[in-house]
Parts: C-alpha cells; sequence; structure tokens
C-alpha cells in the first residue's frame, strides 16, 4: 500500500520543476564535495575536520551563489546565442569571484590563519571552473527536457494521426461492405423472378411436378444465400456449390439443352474468391447464349492458380456479346461484376470479355489467391 503512494508522490514531485532544480543543485553540490576530497584533501593528505568542513561549506556557499544563474539563464533563455554567451561570460566571472572571496575568507576563519589572498587567482580559476560545469549542465538538462517534451508531443501527433488513419480506414471498409452488399442484393432479386415467372409458366403448361422441384430448388438456393448473408467471401469450391445449386433449377427449366463443362484445379478449389461472383456471369449466358438458342449451348467455367493469382473464367457459345445485349441486362450484370472487383480488390485484379470463335463469349477475371483457412471453411460449412 505505501509503494503505491510513493511512486505518484514521487512522480508529482519530480514534475515539478522547483523540485528537480534543488534536487539536481543538492546532487551536483555534494558531488562536488566528494571530488574535492578525493582529488584534493585526500592526496594532499590534508584529512582533518578543519578541511572537511571547509569543503562541505564551500559547497553550500557554492549552492547560494549559483542559485541567481537560474533566473538569469531563465530570463535570457530566447535570446540569440551571443548575447546570451555575453550575459553568462560576466555572470560567471562575477559569481566566480564572489565564491572565491568567501571560500578564502571560510578557509581563514575555520583553520585560524591569515587569509590566502596571494592564491586568488588559483582559487578563482577553479572556482570559473565550477560554476561553467554548473552552467553546462544547466542547459543540457533544460535542452534535453526541450527535445523530450517535442518528442513527446511528436508521438501524441503520431498517435491521433494513427487513430484517424483506422477511423478513416474502418470508415472506407464499412463503405466498402455497404456498397459490396448493395450490389449482392441487385443479383439475387433478379434471378428470383426470372425464376418465378419461369414456374409460373411451367403452372400454365400444367407442368406441375416440375414447378413442385423448382419451387423446392428454388428454396433450397434462398436458404443457402440467406445463411451466407453478411459473408463477402467464400472458397472456390463453395461457390460453385452456390452456382450448381442455380444451374440444378436452370436444368429443370431447359433439360437437355443446357450442357455444363467444369475445369476446376483442386488448388483452386481452396481459393478466396467474393461471395456469388460467378452467378450474374454465368445467369447472363443463360439468358442471352442459352434461353435464345433453340438447340442451347454449353456453358465451361474454369479456375486455375498462377503466379499467386487465381484465375477464372466463364465462357459460353452464345452470339456473343451484340449491342443491344451491351446496353442491356448483360452488360449490367458484367459492369456489376466489375465493380464488386474492384470494391474488394482496388486495382490489383482484371477484367475482361472476348469473343470465342465461331461464337460465344468468355469472360475472363484475376485477383490475388489467397486460400481459405480451415476455420473459415468449417465455419460456412457448419452454417
Amino acid at each position: 500500500m505505501i509503494p503505491r503512494l510513493i511512486r505518484p508522490l514521487a512522480q508529482l514531485l519530480y514534475d515539478n520543476r522547483n523540485y528537480r532544480f534543488w534536487s539536481f543543485q543538492v546532487t551536483g553540490w555534494a558531488g562536488y564535495s566528494l571530488v574535492t576530497f578525493l582529488s584534493i584533501t585526500l592526496v594532499e593528505g590534508n584529512v582533518s575536520w578543519p578541511h572537511i568542513g571547509h569543503i562541505a561549506l564551500s559547497a553550500v556557499l557554492g549552492m547560494i551563489t549559483s542559485w541567481p544563474l537560474r533566473g538569469l539563464y531563465r530570463q535570457t533563455f530566447d535570446l540569440a546565442i551571443p548575447q546570451r554567451v555575453l550575459i553568462a561570460s560576466v555572470a560567471l566571472v562575477a559569481l566566480s569571484g564572489v565564491w572565491t572571496v568567501l571560500r578564502i575568507l571560510v578557509f581563514a576563519w575555520i583553520v585560524g590563519e591569515a587569509a590566502l589572498w596571494g592564491e586568488f587567482n588559483y582559487w578563482f580559476f577553479g572556482s570559473l571552473f565550477v560554476f561553467l560545469s554548473w552552467t553546462v549542465l544547466y542547459y543540457g538538462i533544460n535542452y534535453y527536457e526541450l527535445l523530450a517534451l517535442e518528442h513527446q508531443k511528436l508521438l501524441e501527433e503520431s498517435a491521433l494521426k494513427g487513430e484517424e488513419q483506422i477511423r478513416r480506414l474502418q470508415a472506407e471498409s464499412h463503405a466498402r461492405r455497404a456498397e459490396l452488399q448493395m450490389l449482392r442484393y441487385q443479383l439475387t432479386p433478379h434471378f428470383l423472378f426470372n425464376t418465378l415467372n419461369a414456374i409460373n409458366a411451367l403452372v400454365n403448361l400444367n407442368e406441375n411436378d416440375k414447378a413442385q422441384e423448382m419451387l423446392k430448388l428454388l428454396s433450397d438456393f434462398l436458404r443457402h444465400t440467406l445463411d451466407q448473408h453478411g459473408v463477402e467471401e467464400v472458397s472456390l469450391d463453395q461457390e460453385i456449390e452456390s452456382l450448381m445449386l442455380y444451374l440444378t433449377i436452370e436444368k429443370v427449366r431447359f433439360e437437355d439443352m443446357l450442357t455444363l463443362e467444369f475445369d476446376i484445379e483442386p488448388e483452386a478449389r481452396e481459393a478466396m474468391v467474393p461471395s456469388l461472383i460467378l452467378q450474374p456471369i454465368v445467369e447472363n449466358s443463360m439468358k442471352y447464349a442459352i434461353a435464345k438458342n433453340e438447340e442451347g449451348g454449353c456453358i465451361r467455367v474454369k479456375a486455375h492458380i498462377s503466379a499467386d493469382d487465381l484465375y477464372l473464367e466463364v465462357a459460353d457459345t452464345g452470339p456473343g456479346m451484340t449491342g443491344t445485349q451491351q446496353e442491356g441486362g448483360r452488360g449490367v450484370g458484367l459492369s456489376n461484376t466489375m465493380q464488386r472487383l474492384e470494391a474488394l480488390y482496388q486495382r490489383d485484379f482484371d477484367f475482361r470479355t472476348t469473343e470465342v470463335e465461331p461464337s460465344g463469349l468468355r469472360v475472363q477475371m484475376r485477383f490475388p489467391f489467397r486460400a481459405a483457412s480451415p476455420a473459415a471453411t468449417a465455419e460456412l460449412q457448419s452454417t
């Protein structure tokens, strides 16, 4: 309990400038006394109480005599260096002379002999050296404290800038997440409307078994989509699983008209990809390459890893990218997908569309490969 009280009190005293000054004063003049005793009194063999008393009194007088230097240096601290040097030099000579006179008089009084005025120069230069050392220490300590204060301010400013940067990054992250969520919400309703229209058409044709099957598949797909609500990225294996839920529904609609081909490297299946990134591309292919072709067509999905990047490709055997399609839903769906990639990967991605010979459209994507962690995969699989 007592040490806990002593530490704050000691810190409070240290933060007080007067306390620090007099602490340094006492410590410094005590050090002067010790050095004088060891280097002069002890060496010359004058170890006696008068000589020891003279050293102690000289230290006390030196402490008192040097005290006015503090006020003088504080008043002139902001002056130009030449002015400070001139004022300090005059003060040092004057106060060194005062201290020298006091030391000689005290020594004569303690020893009981005549004052040694003939050795004044010898004593004076010793006093001048001590006061000059006092001045160097005073300015050194003050400049050190100023540098420490400036350093503390820089650290505080750096910390504030760091906090502002963190808040800015968090705000950008929230904005990016909201943007991704908005883009994702644009995808599911579009597919939902098409599927409900297909179910309605099957009901009108009295194909109730197919309609019921599609309703069940649609329910599974929507449940899967809701389970992944708020998940920005999934493994490619899980993305393919989601895509197959969608394609199974389309298989019911188009039966043998739809051919699917998958060429996915095993390593690529563990890559993290934006959730539902393939669906709008495949949905475009279904609408423009399969539904509008009496003979149907083929959709190919490929994925491989190269140079720490994941390459995804979706190709179909439709008519390609006509002007009407580019202005309509096909262009909007591809643009939406590109916006999602830009929001997630900034500039570190590629997105391109090319015509396929003899007919068809190929959509290629590249973005950094990042393997799904086992814990994340298990968590997503459990939802």
